[in-house]
């Protein structure tokens, strides 16, 4: 049961009244949004009929085709590839790269080094064929941001010398203490890039739909890379992913996704549709709510002398809020805490413990209606320094303050100001 520490709450709420500036902003942000959604549904002439499912091959799935369509023209592109059998954005990532590059390709991170999961990707297992980049022959090269910037001359400089058929952002911070990159940095960069080379510019949108006006391919992008169980699904989809881009990357990926033979034309979802029109028709709001909470995470943390990214002013491009415990048992107590102020399985008691495609122990709280869905509220953290926790998502503020004021409690981090 979670009851009212009133000198907690008040806490929170006085530190509500400091975001009211980024809090006017964010309702903003999602009245254009929800402009725009609403714009591509109508345009696309959204019908009942399009939820109904397909089965076998999934020929001539009017459903899968109209999602496909309102999502290519809410990120300003030719084509998209969303389906509900991609199971995580990881996935929607590895079948990109896998689908665009051929052996003797070369790809470049330009964020720095990418997110845990995506390191066996890229790497492999060492004496194993596992279908990575490295095992195809693919060369990997990044480049580390600057003063959470693009480095260009760098980028430049790495362009020139290993020439990259592909060109990756990872959008948020993963497991790292720096902002999410923002949509104006993007702009800057890939304005600049564009000049030096023709290779494809793909983003991994993870975390950070609809968090500003424009997204990467309204400023260059070619490709962009998502998870229908993170801000685009609303908390409703149930599952999937996406791919929006230039119309000839994204057949070419179809292609590695199903089959040469059958590209984008198969594939069935018998179960339907409609939670994945209904998600993506509230993600914004809901992303809007996640940001809020994020937000206000930081601050109360702050004020509670913990080091915290974003802060309060920061240009806010992810749902996404760092805070750095420097403690481990204080990770493991705050997670913790927000687990049994869940919905959904509020009586786990966590450990840390081994999860695919991570080199450390990871304890993660997710009592979600959705397994894994981080638009939920969650919060997760590595078991290494400095022992940060990722608190992400919050279906409404409304619950995200009585977790985190149940957090702060539980942990006993209110008496340590």
């Amino acid at each position: 049961m979670i009851k009212i520490n009133q000198e907690i709450l008040n806490l929170i709420n006085d530190c509500q009244n400091d975001c009211k500036k980024e809090f006017d902003n964010i309702a903003n942000i999602e009245f254009y949004n929800q402009q725009k959604v609403l714009n591509a549904f109508i345009d696309s002439h959204v019908q009942a009929r399009h939820f109904i499912g397909s089965s076998g091959y999934g020929h001539n799935d009017i459903g899968k085709e109209k999602i496909c369509e309102v999502y290519s023209k809410i990120f300003n592109t030719e084509a998209s590839f969303v389906s509900p059998l991609i199971s995580c954005g990881t996935e929607a990532i590895s079948q990109t790269l896998l689908g665009l590059l051929r052996p003797n390709d070369c790809m470049l991170t330009i964020s720095g080094s990418p997110y845990d999961t995506l390191k066996r990707v890229i790497y492999g297992v060492e004496g194993e064929d596992v279908g990575s980049l490295k095992d195809y022959g693919i060369n990997y090269h990044e480049v580390d941001l600057i003063n959470n910037d693009f480095d260009l001359p760098n980028i430049i400089s790495a362009i020139k010398r290993y020439n990259p058929k592909l060109i990756y952002v990872q959008r948020s911070r993963g497991y790292s203490g720096r902002n999410a990159l923002n949509i104006k940095q993007m702009e800057t960069a890939f304005a600049e890039i564009k000049k030096h080379t023709n290779a494809y510019i793909v983003v991994d949108n993870c975390y950070g739909e609809f968090t500003e006006i424009k997204e990467p391919t309204d400023v260059g992008a070619d490709v962009v890379i998502g998870s229908l169980l993170k801000n685009i699904g609303g908390g409703i989809a149930p599952t999937g992913g996406y791919i929006s881009g230039k119309a000839k990357l994204i057949e070419q990926i179809s292609y590695k996704i199903t089959s040469p033979a059958v590209g984008a034309g198969q594939g069935s979802y018998e179960p339907g549709y409609k939670l994945l029109f209904m998600g993506l028709f509230q993600a914004n709001h809901i992303v809007a709510e996640a940001k809020k909470m994020a937000i206000l995470t930081s601050r109360v943390m702050q004020k509670l002398g913990y080091e915290t990214v974003p802060k309060l002013g920061d240009s806010i491009s992810d749902i996404v809020c760092c805070i750095k415990f420097n403690d481990k048992q204080k990770l493991i107590n705050f997670t913790r805490a927000i687990q049994t102020a869940s919905a959904v399985d509020s009586d786990s008691v966590l450990e840390a413990g081994e999860m695919d495609g991570y080199e450390d122990l990871i304890i993660m709280a997710s009592g979600s209606f959705n397994q894994g869905s981080s638009i939920e509220l969650s919060c997760d953290g590595p078991m290494r320094t400095p022992y940060s926790a990722y608190l992400q998502g919050s279906l409404n503020l409304s619950h995200g303050k009585l977790a985190l004021m149940h957090a702060i409690d539980q942990a006993h981090l209110f008496n340590q100001k």
